[in-house]
């Protein structure tokens, strides 16, 4: 996992349109559950931002639409659309165009629809001019977690990264759901 998350690192720094063609399904779906503690530890790392800003009383997890989704939805469609629906949508639209760039532009696209697919989960918050002053702080982790989706993209193929997105969002998901009151 060290040299995966060393090799992601490297990529991240200078992303390429370089794809991983030897590899087996066998083989991709082992790097693909290697990322998943990967994006974890970066998500919550990252996440830790969010615990700091509610305590200090900048920021309520209240008003998020997670905990709304909580309240009004069943478990089973909460299961639904955040493992399968979120993650293949939201691969289609901010992973699945980047490959069409080409190498001259690739770059540019790798970053920019990684920071589209953080800053549409501004969209979780309630709006206000706090928040959006906050923004870059509360869409870190999808930011962060989204660099990984991509590589896992550009590497593998985009089911890949619909996978390791659907695999991601079930961790911290379905124990929510699981442990619900």
């Amino acid at each position: 996992m060290k040299q995966l998350f060393k090799s992601i690192l490297k990529y991240v720094k200078n992303p390429r349109l370089k794809q991983l063609k030897y590899a087996t399904v066998q083989q991709k779906i082992g790097i693909v559950l290697a990322c998943v503690p990967i994006c974890i530890l970066l998500g919550l790392g990252f996440g830790l931002t969010l615990t700091v800003l509610e305590a200090s009383g900048v920021y309520s997890s209240d008003t998020h639409a997670v905990s709304k989704l909580f309240e009004e939805e069943s478990p089973l469609y909460i299961i639904f659309s955040a493992v399968i629906l979120a993650p293949a949508i939201e691969e289609l639209i901010f992973r699945g165009p980047i490959t069409l760039f080409k190498k001259r532009y690739f770059k540019i696209a790798f970053y920019t629809f990684t920071l589209l697919f953080g800053y549409v989960h501004i969209f979780n918050f309630e709006i206000t001019p706090q928040l959006l002053i906050l923004s870059p702080l509360l869409v870190a982790p999808q930011i962060v977690v989204g660099l990984v989706f991509g590589y896992v993209r550009v590497r593998l193929g985009l089911a890949y990264s619909i996978v390791l997105h659907g695999c991601y969002n079930g961790v911290l998901i379905i124990p929510a759901v699981i442990f619900m009151p």
